[in-house]
């Protein structure tokens, strides 16, 4: 039976279920400690399998391009936290100060890689630079993302982070990263054959955080203080943010005379942030009671950014084909 093309994916899908059960059966007391537990072994886990599967290769592939690495790299660390702030007078009153800062907070995260990837090759873009930018983001991501929620959060008077949870990133995520690419040579071969279990863990671990981080949420009064228009502003937010960043991604990369391939290799992996990247480091950042907010535009932003890229690397898709170069006639 085809699946109905309005329906979300199975992966949207869950999120809406965990998020339900969460809301009327969040975890508490000593069953949430062993969620937290289970959640710290899973993003350990995942964190270890990307690296067991990341060649050094394709760390290293692509960086002669640094024009359009630096571009990327410039969008999705520098021009990203300025929309955040630059638009916090316009937004900020539309949601509540928790919520602003999970806008703050998916500013400051990395590009995603699947999907920016998947978006460049269906969009006909820069497949090899997509690899190597949006795998380089994630790695920035360890050391930058900390800085740049302390300074944004700082910034807006809030004390909910501190430079000790870098040394928990460190630890639980680099460090699961490092072990792997260490182990690639050994089991590289059977991750690579797998990769079917790298999604599931990579899944499981973002859906064990949500429920744990939205069941402490609940528990703390969240859907009592967030109402509907409060959503709506969310969901406005995440449009203004969503527009700006594609716009400029477009016409900076046109402005400054990059190929059509590179154009859109810059469009979808400067325009995303990673709801796999920033759920399990929103855990480790940032406070459990605030967690469940933070994380909630997020989310929001992610199916966003799915849906209208979906469209656009469509758009892009049916360009017409290129000419190839006449070759010089011989004198």
């Amino acid at each position: 039976m085809t699946r109905p093309r309005f329906l979300p994916d199975n992966f949207t899908l869950s999120l809406i279920v965990v998020v339900t059960l969460a809301s009327f059966l969040p975890c508490s007391g000593q069953t949430a400690v062993v969620f937290d537990w289970v959640t710290n072994i899973a993003i350990g886990l995942l964190f270890f399998l990307h690296g067991a599967k990341l060649s050094r290769e394709a760390i290293v592939a692509g960086a002669t391009h640094w024009r359009l690495h630096l571009l990327i790299f410039a969008f999705t660390f520098v021009m990203f936290p300025i929309l955040g702030m630059a638009f916090k007078p316009l937004l900020a009153p539309l949601v509540t100060p928790d919520l602003y800062l999970g806008i703050l907070f998916l500013c400051a995260l990395p590009a995603t890689v699947q999907s920016a990837i998947a978006l460049t090759s269906i969009a006909r873009g820069n497949i090899p630079a997509a690899i190597c930018s949006a795998s380089a983001s994630s790695l920035l991501g360890i050391f930058l993302t900390p800085v740049l929620v302390k300074l944004m959060m700082s910034t807006a008077g809030e004390a909910a982070f501190s430079f000790d949870a870098v040394g928990k990133i460190l630890v639980q995520l680099l460090l699961p990263f490092v072990v792997g690419q260490v182990m690639r040579r050994w089991i590289g071969g059977w991750v690579t054959r797998h990769r079917a279990v790298l999604k599931y863990v990579d899944q499981g671990s973002i859906l064990l955080v949500v429920y744990s981080a939205f069941s402490e949420a609940v528990v703390g009064g969240l859907w009592h203080q967030t109402s509907t228009a409060t959503l709506a502003g969310v969901l406005v937010a995440c449009a203004v943010i969503l527009a700006a960043a594609l716009l400029a991604t477009t016409y900076i990369s046109r402005a400054l005379g990059f190929s059509k391939e590179d154009e859109i290799t810059i469009v979808f992996c400067g325009s995303k942030k990673s709801l796999a990247t920033g759920i399990p480091m929103a855990k480790v950042l940032l406070s459990s009671s605030a967690a469940g907010a933070i994380v909630l535009p997020l989310m929001i932003f992610h199916q966003m950014q799915l849906m209208v890229c979906a469209v656009l690397a469509r758009r892009y898709a049916n360009r017409p084909e290129e000419a190839p170069e006449a070759s010089p006639r011989a004198a």
